[in-house]
């Protein structure tokens, strides 16, 4: 059984990876504009994705040496972390590095890449609300990148996956409309579209018990989420939350906690069956506060 298993990370890993180091379509390899030395460091760059076809362990060594030479402050160092990204080791190291372009260097011109290979690397992981998260920040805070349709296209694959057609197949839908020559890329989209040939918005609109229902306007309880002193790690909560259709807010206290909480609801009942869907859905200790 053990060896079932390291069969099943080896086959994963190599699908992450080979994902990464394929992704060249879908991403944008060229550095905003920079200080001297940045056509150098683009030719490090490049050279180092060549030669970690074939020979990963030097061009792992060749982006540590560049980003050790590079200040976080330079221009082109969200680009050196985005390349180390794609010829990670492991997939923690790539998370990691690609979670650091977005949340460091989101305003960069590898921010909206980074986030796309966020999504693939989820997916490949089996992790569709990450999934989801990416692409849906994607959306939001890069809405105009040409990289959308792609986000939309795995984030429309992880909805499917969570069962959620309702918001799986207007992405698929919106990959699909979206510009690009990519004839392989729209043939994929269209593979997953073909689901949704006769899905309409109104025949998933009536609330069932998987969806949380709407909070009262102004009741006294909520279900408390998260209390933690990381902003980094309330706005992924939110987000996630979001994507999942709750109605979330933070409350800081004076210890300075940022404690995230769903909806405002007029009786404790009403607030305990969304802290049960919580605890099924995001997981953790989901617990009922009445606020004054």
């Amino acid at each position: 059984m053990t060896a079932g298993r390291t069969d099943g990370r080896t086959v994963g890993r190599v699908l992450v990876f080979g994902m990464l180091l394929s992704a060249s379509p879908a991403v944008r390899l060229r550095a905003q504009a920079s200080p001297l030395g940045s056509a150098q460091a683009d030719s490090v760059r490049a050279a180092a994705l060549k030669i970690a076809q074939t020979r990963p362990d030097s061009g792992r060594a060749m982006l540590r040496r560049l980003l050790a030479s590079l200040s976080p402050q330079d221009s082109l160092y969200p680009g050196a972390l985005f390349t180390a990204a794609r010829i990670a080791h492991d997939a923690v190291t790539a998370a990691t590095n690609l979670q650091r372009v977005v949340v460091e260097y989101g305003r960069s011109v590898w921010a909206d890449s980074a986030l796309v290979l966020l999504t693939q690397l989820y997916f490949a992981q089996g992790d569709p609300a990450a999934t989801v998260q990416a692409a849906e920040r994607l959306r939001r805070d890069y809405p105009d990148s040409p990289l959308k349709p792609r986000a939309d296209f795995w984030g429309a694959r992880a909805y499917f996956d969570l069962k959620d057609d309702a918001h799986g197949c207007p992405l698929v839908q919106e990959a699909l409309a979206g510009p690009g020559t990519d004839v392989e890329f729209k043939n994929q989209v269209s593979f997953y579209a073909a689901r949704c040939a006769n899905f309409t918005p109104a025949a998933t609109s009536p609330a069932t018990d998987s969806q949380p229902k709407a909070a009262s306007p102004a009741g006294p309880y909520a279900v408390q989420v998260l209390a933690v002193k990381s902003a980094a790690q309330v706005d992924e909560m939110l987000t996630r939350l979001k994507v999942m259709g709750f109605d979330a807010r933070v409350v800081r206290d004076t210890s300075g906690l940022f404690k995230v909480r769903v909806g405002r609801y007029a009786t404790r009942d009403e607030a305990q069956q969304v802290q049960r869907r919580l605890k099924t859905r995001v997981g953790g200790q989901p617990f009922v506060v009445e606020e004054q």
